[in-house]
């Protein structure tokens, strides 16, 4: 069965970084287009960045300059790397694939700015 496994979430500081790993399994990786999204308490799932199958890549205006979507298809993971990190990056981060009609989602990752 398809499987996507996020890892990297932390508490840090703000102005900090982190790194975001999402494991796939179960999928031809290399076919689909990959995402992450973020969910903080009380709003609704939000996405971050996407990257496509080709490795363009798009991201929201409050990530733009801070965050890099990357993927290494040999090891089926698509990465987030998160610097300058402000309180409002506060969320569960997911992982998405996509590939015409099917979605699939991780089961979250958070990540915790604060003093």
């Amino acid at each position: 069965q398809v499987q996507l496994v996020e890892s990297g979430g932390d508490a840090v500081q703000p102005g900090g970084s982190l790194r975001l790993s999402c494991s796939a399994s179960g999928i031809i990786f290399s076919a689909h287009a990959m995402g992450w999204y973020r969910q903080a308490p009380g709003k609704q799932r939000e996405l971050v960045a996407t990257i496509t199958s080709g490795g363009s890549t798009n991201y929201a205006g409050s990530v733009k300059g801070r965050f890099t979507i990357s993927r290494d298809n040999a090891k089926n993971t698509v990465y987030l790397q998160m610097s300058s990190l402000k309180p409002e990056d506060t969320a569960v981060y997911y992982c998405n694939a996509e590939l015409r009609f099917f979605s699939f989602w991780g089961q979250g990752t958070q990540v915790t700015v604060s003093s």
